[in-house]
């Protein structure tokens, strides 16, 4: 769908855009007072709710609602105003709000584009299809590595890392044998793109370098674990995590697991390093994964040299040195696909919420939804955005879930009613236990003539179709085992998990059951 161009996206010079950047550096250089930041901290959250508004309003025009033009362009025009107090207000960040709107007008013009474009001439926006055989520089500084991040080239991270032989054998990897990890990472990554990347944008770090730590480190996988104790999609140990606000939260959820609070440590991580470390995106690596002291360490005593100089190279472990050139070649090759014959798939990953219409779980979500317009259907794109559920647990009606607008979509066409809603919610609940036949008797028995007797409501003695009254079920108690859920136990014993949620005074949404807990299994069958 092709989406038109906002009034103020039509008439906004790109003559003004470039000036603020010009008065920038002036704004940052003067002192701050305490008022003054307030100032700006003001101006930053009107920023970001004017970009909240016009990504609502691009949901709006997605659903073809005739509001969507209207508040799209309205805030638009809220972000000039924006960026226009921003430059008068000291110590406003005016490059920080500026890549806000330059990024949204970039997906208004990708959005336009994409129908326009045959499926064999897709150019991607962020590969020029250069020959990057030469050896980059090592490094910029911080100011002109914040500036030629915000400009078109989108090529700043080809001049901070090293592309040797280390880097291209690091490709040669993910082109072969690990290719299809890195197509999977891809398809992750673009759905989990509106929880990781505004942090690292804001911060003004390659998206290319966040790619190249997600698919190494997780393939994009928030529920992912290692042995280590690292967890979610950027891999934060447990104390490294609580230094950048992950942790557990008041329902007893990590949110190590959540890809919008972990791309905002990442973001802060990977700041406080390349500050520390010179800028060196080697040595920054190096720290994400062989220990930021071990780095500050080794970078103190070779003061000028960089990661690949044998006397530091040789000080990180064999896991550190295999990491960093992976990073970047994943990086790499997300700037430059078509060098190498690499074709990532299209992914239609527009934000948008989904309002349970009927309690469901993530599985009956999966097969009711398909898998039209994927590889392998939408239950990694749920279950990352949502990492908060187990994927059999029920999920109440009313319940907003994060998706994109093609699976808000197709669940109001197959997920609501229907035939496949239906098929959907037997599958998820059917219980191999039930195709076992109880009580049958080998050979034939004779039982003589059956005559009716009256008052006996049972279909043998009647011959009419009447099943015998149940008797009243007594409540029974369970005690819960490692690895139980309330979802999982109410399957079961065939339960309304609304009513044993109650019945147990557990909370929605998580549900939280503890190992050795005693449960009340009221309202169930079994």
């Amino acid at each position: 769908m092709s989406f038109a161009v906002p009034a103020c996206l039509r008439h906004w010079p790109v003559a003004a855009a470039l000036s603020l950047l010009l008065v920038s550096p002036v704004s940052l250089a003067q002192r701050v007072s305490a008022r003054d930041r307030a100032a700006a901290e003001a101006l930053e959250q009107r920023m970001a709710a004017a970009e909240k508004r016009y990504r609502d309003g691009l949901v709006l025009v997605a659903n073809s609602d005739p509001r969507g033009a209207t508040e799209s362009d309205a805030a638009l025009e809220d972000m000039e105003d924006v960026l226009a107090a921003c430059v008068q207000q000291r110590g406003c960040q005016v490059p920080t709000l500026l890549a806000t709107y330059k990024r949204l007008l970039k997906g208004n013009a990708d959005a336009q584009g994409e129908d326009g474009e045959g499926e064999g001439d897709a150019i991607d926006a962020l590969d020029d299809g250069t020959d990057h055989a030469v050896a980059a520089g090592t490094g910029v500084p911080e100011t002109a590595r914040t500036a030629a991040l915000l400009n078109d080239q989108r090529h700043a991270f080809d001049r901070m890392v090293e592309y040797n032989p280390a880097v291209q054998a690091g490709i040669r990897r993910w082109l072969t044998d690990m290719r299809p990890a890195l197509i999977d990472s891809y398809e992750n990554y673009q759905n989990m793109r509106a929880e990781l990347y505004p942090a690292w944008e804001r911060s003004a770090l390659p998206e290319a370098l966040l790619f190249g730590i997600m698919a190494k480190e997780s393939n994009g996988r928030v529920h992912s674990t290692s042995r280590a104790g690292a967890a979610g999609p950027m891999q934060f140990m447990f104390h490294t995590g609580a230094r950048f606000g992950l942790g557990r939260d008041a329902s007893g959820f990590d949110t190590r697991y959540d890809p919008y609070a972990s791309g905002q440590a990442s973001a802060a991580y990977m700041n406080e390093r390349m500050r520390s470390l010179n800028n060196n995106i080697e040595l920054a690596l190096a720290a994400y994964n062989g220990g930021e002291g071990r780095a500050a360490r080794v970078y103190r005593e070779n003061s000028g040299l960089g990661f690949w100089d044998d006397v530091v190279y040789s000080q990180f472990p064999g896991e550190t040195r295999d990491y960093v050139p992976m990073v970047i070649a994943a990086a790499w090759l997300f700037l430059h696909p078509r060098q190498y014959g690499l074709e990532f798939p299209k992914v239609a990953a527009q934000p948008a919420p989904l309002k349970l219409a009927r309690d469901a779980s993530i599985y009956e979500l999966t097969i009711c939804l398909g898998n039209g317009g994927t590889r392998e259907g939408y239950m990694r794109t749920l279950r990352n955005l949502n990492p908060r559920y187990q994927p059999e647990a029920w999920i109440p009606a009313g319940t907003m879930l994060k998706a994109t607008a093609r699976i808000v979509g197709l669940y109001s066409r197959h997920c609501v009613n229907g035939p496949r809603a239906e098929l959907a919610r037997t599958l998820v609940s059917a219980d191999p236990a039930a195709a076992i036949r109880r009580g049958a008797r080998a050979g034939n028995v004779a039982v003589g003539d059956v005559t009716p007797v009256a008052g006996v409501p049972t279909t043998v003695a009647t011959g009419e179709p009447k099943p015998a009254e149940p008797k009243a079920r007594q409540v029974r108690e369970y005690r819960v085992t490692k690895g139980d859920t309330l979802g999982r136990i109410s399957q079961r014993f065939q339960c309304d998990l609304k009513k044993l949620a109650r019945a147990n005074n557990l909370r929605a949404p998580a549900y939280a059951v503890r190992p050795g807990q005693e449960l009340k299994l009221e309202s169930c069958k079994k």
